[in-house]
């Protein structure tokens, strides 16, 4: 795994930008299809905005899987993350083969036809972030590290609910939905290769734990140091609470 710290999360949401238009551009070279799954949340603003501008990108041979939405909230809602892809990749690219999760249907029919289609094939580029209590996807602490499915339907910690708030998402936390789809730690963990985009101060503990303490479910992200291509862009802010130096530090 590789760390690398920019200055600040414009900064960070280029260099990340940058690397993954890369890693599309190559596997388009020898596929047909590059096939990625898509983050969401405050994260990936610059991130998204960065990616959707770069040139030289055949969007229309990319297919793109959703990495977790909220069980029961509307599209038509301002935290619904199909409406935030809608709006920050999907529309802006141009893409025409892509997988969202339909909260507002039965989710276990959604978990069964998105993740038949998941499993069919590789999965080259995963986008991801991590939360403050260190979730990857909706993964919260204790995070399940065996699970063989490629979604589950998980029940969203105080702590990852408070997060929706602090950002905007929702006026409180009682309007957080209580359950989501999120796909699996072990299903992510088979991308081929993982870019994570994780700016800003508020993720400088999850960021410490994730980094510097055991790789152990209490801190989902952490699993991260095992995937034999990932690569994780601090800004200042977020790797502040490390201990140690890490490559590409400004």
């Amino acid at each position: 795994m590789e760390v690398t710290v920019l200055q600040d999360r414009l900064a960070l949401g280029e260099a990340a930008a940058k690397h993954a238009a890369q890693s599309l551009r190559r596997v388009l070279s020898v596929s047909t299809t590059a096939r990625i799954i898509a983050a969401t949340g405050a994260s990936q603003f610059e991130f998204l905005e960065a990616l959707t501008g770069a040139s030289d990108i055949d969007w229309e041979r990319v297919e793109m899987f959703h990495l977790d939405e909220y069980v029961g909230l509307p599209i038509t809602h301002p935290a619904s993350f199909r409406k935030y892809l809608f709006e920050r990749l999907i529309h802006k690219t141009g893409i025409r083969r892509y997988h969202l999760l339909d909260g507002e249907r039965d989710p276990q029919e959604v978990i069964r036809e998105v993740g038949k289609a998941l499993s069919s094939d590789s999965i080259d580029v995963a986008f991801v972030g991590i939360g403050e209590n260190g979730h990857l996807a909706f993964n919260d602490p204790p995070a399940d590290f065996e699970l063989s499915e490629s979604y589950l339907i998980v029940e969203l910690d105080e702590a990852c609910r408070r997060q929706q708030v602090m950002e905007g998402w929702f006026p409180a936390i009682s309007d957080v939905p209580a359950r989501a789809i999120s796909m699996s730690i072990r299903q992510i963990m088979k991308a081929d290769e993982i870019i994570a985009i994780v700016p800003d101060a508020r993720k400088s503990r999850a960021v410490k734990a994730c980094l510097e303490g055991d790789v152990s479910p209490a801190a989902p992200a952490s699993i991260l140091r095992t995937h034999p291509n990932a690569t994780i862009y601090l800004d200042l802010e977020s790797a502040s609470l490390l201990d140690h130096a890490v490559s590409g530090s400004v």
